[in-house]
């Protein structure tokens, strides 16, 4: 009765598993960037993974019904086996790690022309600031940042005083242009995660990571953190506004640079 019992579940596990994934209760939101490859990539982990849970569960049910009454052989080694089943795992690993690797040096690597700016994670929020007319973020130094100065930005220098500042957000966006994020950290670790984007990265104190998207649909998008990073990590939220070109220049040609912002 156990084994039946046992052959029965293990069945019913995978029956269950592959209707979850056929009825796809929970799935992908709607895409709104260039990194539709992403989908692809998570789609053959998932059937690679799934094919092996299946495979190795069926395999097992089909070992208790049939060999149940079989007197169990200790072996120590098996040479054959071993060697089958390091390289099926080898090539397992390889069919996995390699378009991720692919992936990701894309992902890290933006083409020329992009609009940069830069984020700003801090317990429990999002800053962010973007080139004033000249196109360049200025400089910064961790031994100028204050809370009067998140950023440290180094006032004596002209890139820097006409930048713009957006404390708390929202990350204002242009539609269809490629936007490599520059990711600083204040405090702890946290990691920029947008959904709808398929980016996430972790953003780490002490160092610069770098990210690139291209926005494809108008509208708000949210932000959260991907990174448990203190007791208000729920609270960490912000939002993505992705306009038109031309509604995106209006704004911006409308907010003050740090100059301006500090009487300076």
């Amino acid at each position: 009765m156990q084994r039946a019992f046992l052959v029965v579940a293990l069945v019913a596990m995978v029956a269950g598993a592959v209707g979850l994934a056929l009825l796809r209760p929970w799935w992908f939101t709607p895409l709104a960037s260039n990194w539709g490859s992403i989908d692809q990539i998570i789609l053959l982990s998932l059937l690679l993974t799934g094919l092996a849970y299946a495979g190795v569960n069926l395999f097992l049910a089909y070992s208790i019904h049939r060999y149940h009454k079989d007197p169990a052989k200790y072996l120590p080694e098996e040479p054959r086996l071993e060697r089958k089943l390091i390289w099926l795992t080898t090539l397992g690993i390889v069919v996995l790690l390699a378009p991720g690797l692919y992936f990701y040096n894309h992902l890290v690597h933006p083409p020329k022309e992009t609009f940069t700016v830069e984020v700003l994670a801090q317990q429990w929020l999002w800053s962010y600031r973007y080139p004033g007319p000249d196109g360049k973020l200025g400089r910064t130094s961790i031994q100028k940042a204050s809370p009067a100065n998140p950023f440290g930005l180094d006032l004596e220098d002209p890139s820097a005083r006409d930048d713009i500042l957006v404390i708390g957000g929202p990350l204002r966006l242009p539609l269809g242009e490629p936007v490599l994020l520059l990711l600083r950290a204040n405090d702890v670790i946290h990691s920029f995660y947008v959904p709808e984007f398929r980016i996430k990265m972790d953003v780490v104190p002490g160092m610069v990571t770098r990210i690139w998207f291209t926005p494809t649909a108008l509208g708000q998008f949210q932000v959260v953190c991907a990174e448990y990073c203190g007791i208000g990590h729920a609270r960490m939220l912000g939002q993505v506004l992705v306009m038109k070109p031309e509604e995106f220049q209006a704004w911006i040609k409308t907010q003050p640079s740090v100059a301006q912002s500090l009487g300076r």
